[in-house]
């Protein structure tokens, strides 16, 4: 099934680091605290994109890692920042701006390229990883790991992530390396230069810094089988990870082995989240200078759980694909009940907090009240339920306030020829080869003709009826619409045509009424007409990987079935509604 895809953007290099210097002397000016604290860490992740940034670049020109100044110009500039993190998560004192400056003004001096493609970090977008969880775990290794420590970093994250371990061990600046290849087995290419550097001291000890295992933690084991086919014994390699598992079902044996044998301490979440360090308290109290001192403790909401935070019994039956859920919290303070939900580090959840707050102010979503180091505070909606009916003047409303009011670039959501590719796949993953004839119709050059007219807006993407509540005072929001379109999935942004087939699906709309949306939204209905089948098969896909939660396995059935109706009426009309 094709669900899953990543994000890049497009900076120039020159423009970030004017900006890294511009906002540190505003977090500079800030008192001792999680403000402040947050600040030195967006900072530090940006810090940590443009490094990987030029060096994906110059790994590109070169075919291989290596080290070269600007590359080490870049990693020097992340380090000045990782000390800063780790002296305000400490509770120390701040040294001057003056290293930073001079180490900016190094970088700027390379000869940097015009543009850099900067892959989004997952694990700080999305999943709730913080970097200050490698500080704190690098300083667990236990001592047996002899001086010197070389510590390497992996692609994009890694290379944040290495810096702060290389900050907790007093260690060299880290190398950063990108193991390539099939996914599920990996390998390295380094430079004669950067070899040589790397095993310069035959007794060093090695640490290795990464998000995950995924499915076959590949990326780790490219690493450590080219340190051990350089002679470094497996007693002096440690891992980093972002988790206590192991390696999915797709790893090897040698390296399933290697690491159930391996060094490699974790400091998860809610260790890391519950306790003060330094200046910064525990996640319970980050919103008391707003909404006052909680009342009663922390309520965990992951992964489904909010289902049981509502008396409506209801929602104990929705589904939920527990995998690609956001950390939520509901925490109750004198002031009411609020939903603490992580929208991501840095500059990525400052841009929510702005679109939260046109969407409240124009009546579509509740009211949103701070943001604090990666999590925004909403108001807890006590009494809501999701409608059994919805109105589609509501929706209407909505999806055309979204289509003015949030405009996105134009490579930010898959083509059309990438949804008609994923469309294939799961179908004919689901349902078989036969099932996807339908789509044949939709030729290149039809969808070339079609791409000029595409119009990309930051899209809903997922119009569920039980993703809108209706209030005990009667107005009907909309609930977590704040980031589907920035998800980590392969749809993105896409024209406001995307969401009109998504409320036809959903709401079980009438061609009548399909054409009444799609007149008062401005959608194209050729271009609803294509989505409709790309929706489906999206859904089936997203729901395939949901398949452990009942109400998700229910889901998938659905759009199914919905697709043999659709595709029955050669696609001319939408699937009637119905859910599980």
């Amino acid at each position: 099934m094709l669900v899953y895809g990543d994000r890049d953007r497009v900076e120039d290099p020159r423009v970030v680091v004017a900006r890294i210097a511009a906002a540190h002397r505003t977090a500079a000016a800030k008192p001792d605290g999680l403000i402040r604290h947050a600040l030195l860490v967006s900072l530090f992740i940006e810090a940590a994109e443009l490094a990987q940034g030029l060096a994906d670049e110059e790994f590109v020109a070169l075919g291989e890692d290596d080290c070269t100044p600007c590359r080490n110009a870049a990693m020097a500039v992340v380090m000045e920042l990782a000390r800063s993190v780790a002296w305000s998560w400490r509770g120390e004192p701040q040294p001057g701006a003056c290293a930073l400056t001079a180490e900016l003004e190094t970088l700027s001096a390379q000869p940097l390229p015009e543009t850099v493609r900067i892959r989004r970090p997952e694990g700080y977008a999305f999943y709730g990883l913080y970097p200050e969880a490698y500080l704190e775990a690098a300083a667990r290794l236990p001592p047996i790991m002899s001086a010197p420590v070389v510590v390497i970093g992996l692609r994009s994250i890694g290379t944040g992530l290495a810096a702060m371990a290389a900050v907790a061990l007093d260690a060299a600046p880290p190398v950063t390396l990108r193991p390539v290849g099939h996914p599920f087995q990996r390998a390295v290419r380094v430079s004669a230069r950067l070899r040589a550097a790397l095993l310069a001291d035959a007794g060093a000890s090695y640490v290795i810094v990464d998000e995950g295992p995924g499915l076959s933690g590949s990326s780790f084991g490219a690493v450590a089988d080219w340190l051990e086919a350089a002679g470094v014994p497996s007693r002096r390699v440690a891992f980093l990870p972002s988790h206590g598992g192991d390696p999915g079902p797709r790893s090897s044996d040698r390296h399933r082995r290697r690491w159930a044998e391996a060094v490699r301490p974790v400091v998860g979440f809610d260790e890391l989240t519950h306790a003060v360090h330094g200046p910064v308290p525990p996640l319970e109290r980050w919103f008391e200078d707003t909404l006052g001192p909680a009342v009663a403790p922390l309520r965990d909401l992951s992964g489904g759980a909010w289902r049981t935070a509502s008396a409506d019994s209801v929602a104990d039956g929705l589904p939920v694909h527990a995998q690609q859920e956001r950390r939520k919290f509901l925490l109750r303070t004198a002031s009411g009940s609020w939903l603490l939900k992580f929208a991501g580090l840095g500059r990525l959840g400052e841009t929510k907090l702005g679109r939260a707050q046109a969407l409240h102010q124009a009546g579509f979503a509740t009211e949103p009240m701070a943001l604090r180091h990666g999590f925004l505070a909403e108001r807890w909606l006590d009494g809501a339920q999701p409608p059994s009916t919805m109105s589609l003047e509501r929706v209407a409303d909505y999806l055309l306030f979204r289509a003015q009011r949030f405009p996105a670039e134009r490579d930010t959501g898959a083509s059309l020829p990438d949804l008609l590719e994923m469309a294939r796949v799961n179908i004919g993953e689901a349902l078989g080869a036969a099932a996807t004839v339908s789509l044949d119709r939709w030729t290149p050059d039809i969808l070339r003709d079609m791409s000029a007219g595409v119009r990309r807006v930051i899209t809903d993407n997922r119009l569920h009826i039980w993703e809108w509540l209706r209030t005990t005072d009667g107005r009907l929001l909309k609930t977590d619409s704040l980031d589907h379109a920035d998800a980590h999935d392969l749809i993105g942004c896409q024209d406001i045509a995307w969401d009109v087939a998504g409320a036809m699906v959903e709401f079980g709309l009438s061609v009548v009424e399909a054409d009444r949306l799609c007149g008062a939204v401005g959608a194209s209905k050729r271009l609803v007409a294509v989505h409709l089948p790309c929706y489906l098969a999206f859904q089936i896909g997203y729901w395939s990987f949901a398949s452990s939660d009942a109400g998700a396995a229910s889901m998938r059935r659905f759009y199914e079935e919905a697709w043999k109706r659709q595709a029955g009426r050669g696609g001319r009309s939408p699937p009637p509604a119905g859910t599980p």
